[in-house]
């Protein structure tokens, strides 16, 4: 494959400045790059120049996250059905009108509701550790979580607190992730996010995401709907080391997607970070079978 450079841009979407990472040719097929928390764009890094010579690739950040703006709680509804929103709002500020989804952590809840909004726009989807499916929340992980959901104190925002601390972040890195993978693990990574998670402002932002999360399981009936009702074709690249979101999150989509091609890498949460060209590789033979050869 070739490589090819990666541009850095903005729009304005509602007032706010949306930072987002494109490359490939302007009419190529599209793919959309939903990142989780608690990075940013930045997660495509080493995917993207991978995947340039063939299709168009758009990864913005979510509002709050990256270089996009980051408003104040009481400036802005940090829930995801509001990100949501915005991400369908960008779409079409680029002209987005026909797209393959990439979804990741938090980018899955927020992918997942543009695929209710417009179905009709979704050409595939690329799940890598993106959930759907209540088994597929780690128990171990999900504790502190849920406990918040269930309600707000100072004790249970202290608990999920942690989970954005530099250990925190770096546990999600490291953790699942082979010995022999181990020294791919590039340290900027989680020193990178936790800078961003320090900037002032976003310890309520993330406490108000974390707390709303609940509105996305709660949603997981209707995604898996969606899946049946749709056929959508569904490729899961998973980092089977993962505790946060586990293999049967990955297995499940067989469920309600009986052809869904579901692939458990030897690695961690941040599959990309170890294995991006083995998970390019299993994006282009995907969408040339299911939208390059169909457009």
């Amino acid at each position: 494959m070739s490589v090819l450079p990666v541009r850095h841009r903005f729009v304005t979407v509602r007032g706010h400045a949306i930072h987002y990472r494109e490359a490939g040719p302007a009419d190529a097929p599209a793919l959309l790059l939903l990142h989780g928390f608690p990075t940013s764009s930045r997660m495509f890094r080493d995917l993207m120049p991978r995947l340039a010579d063939r299709y168009r690739l758009i990864a913005p950040d979510h509002l709050g996250f990256g270089h996009s703006d980051a408003p104040d709680a009481d400036a802005f509804d940090y829930t995801f059905a509001a990100l949501a929103a915005l991400t369908e709002e960008f779409t079409e500020a680029l002209g987005l009108d026909r797209f393959a989804l990439y979804i990741q952590d938090y980018g899955a809840p927020i992918g997942l509701r543009l695929a209710l909004s417009r179905p009709e726009r979704i050409t595939a989807i690329i799940s890598q550790n993106g959930n759907a499916y209540e088994e597929g929340l780690g128990a171990e992980a999900w504790a502190p979580v849920l406990a918040l959901i269930a309600e707000r104190t100072p004790e249970t925002e202290e608990a999920v607190r942690a989970v954005r601390s530099l250990d925190g972040i770096h546990w999600q890195y490291e953790t699942g992730v082979p010995d022999a993978y181990r020294e791919l693990l590039d340290p900027d990574a989680w020193h990178h996010d936790a800078a961003m998670m320090a900037r002032p402002g976003q310890d309520e932002i993330q406490t108000r995401l974390i707390a709303d999360y609940g509105s996305n399981i709660a949603l997981y009936p209707a995604f898996q709907e969606y899946f049946r009702d749709s056929r959508v074709p569904l490729l899961a690249a998973w980092g089977e080391g993962d505790q946060v979101f586990v293999p049967a999150g990955a297995e499940a989509f067989r469920r309600d997607l009986p052809d869904a091609e579901v692939h458990l890498l030897p690695t961690g949460h941040f599959a990309l970070e170890t294995h991006a060209p083995r998970i390019a590789s299993l994006i282009d033979d995907f969408l040339t079978r299911h939208v390059v050869t169909s457009a």
